[in-house]
């Protein structure tokens, strides 16, 4: 069934800054690090065109097949690096990887901010029933659409932050868990995380248990945005 809500198109432009600024933090860590693979590409940009112009099916394609189908987007994204560099400096390559998701946490909490400064000011107020899509509403039109926009940027930056902390490849979390490690034991890790296989089993576990944790998750957004309503 195809879902032409509005909520569908919201979604895939808050997936598109979201996924955006995920890459651009990465190939921005990299620069800073001394690697300018991404920076030389155009990806150190918050532009979304160097990153689609990358991956145009995992940004664009996939992305509008799914939100028009499951009603909210999927896709992937990738930023270049030296992996003579990551393997030269291993804890600045881990520091590339922490990027990525501390943008998403970065808009995640803006977008908190955002509702917790509309509540205050009376611009927003609770809803009868919350969702995914719905954490505030407003009379006003154009103030209920930015609260949409603002619950889709909470909630899934949220979400792509959390999931790409799962140490294993070719997620993020891979190389952000060596940070707890010296030089010798982040490449030692490395290694054994990057055999054939690991990544698979690895990403399918995550796939499965990650829905679990979703709804003490959502429970715990919820306590920041309305820690004085008794939703159930």
């Amino acid at each position: 069934r195809v879902n032409f809500s509005p909520d569908a198109i919201v979604w895939l432009i808050v997936f598109v800054i979201s996924l955006t600024a995920h890459e651009g933090a990465h190939a921005l860590a990299a620069y800073w690090g001394g690697d300018k693979t991404a920076y030389n590409a155009g990806q150190v940009s918050l532009s979304p065109l160097p990153h689609i112009r990358r991956e145009p099916f995992g940004m664009v394609l996939m992305p509008l097949l799914t939100v028009f189908t499951w009603g909210w987007p999927m896709g992937w994204a990738s930023t270049p690096y030296d992996p003579r560099w990551a393997q030269r400096y291993p804890r600045r390559a881990a520091w590339m990887a922490a990027a990525g998701p501390g943008a998403n946490f970065a808009l995640a909490a803006l977008a908190l901010l955002g509702m917790k400064a509309g509540l205050a000011a009376g611009l927003f107020s609770a809803p009868d029933q919350v969702t995914f899509v719905r954490m505030v509403v407003a009379a006003d039109p154009f103030l209920d659409n930015a609260g949409r926009f603002l619950s889709m940027l909470l909630f899934l930056n949220t979400m792509l932050g959390l999931f790409n902390l799962i140490p294993f490849p070719p997620l993020d979390g891979a190389s952000v868990i060596t940070l707890a490690f010296s030089d010798d034991m982040a490449l030692r890790l490395k290694e054994v995380l990057h055999q054939p296989g690991v990544g698979i089993v690895g990403l399918m576990a995550a796939w499965w248990l990650f829905p679990e944790v979703i709804r003490p998750i959502w429970s715990v957004l919820l306590l920041l945005v309305h820690p004085d309503v008794p939703y159930g």
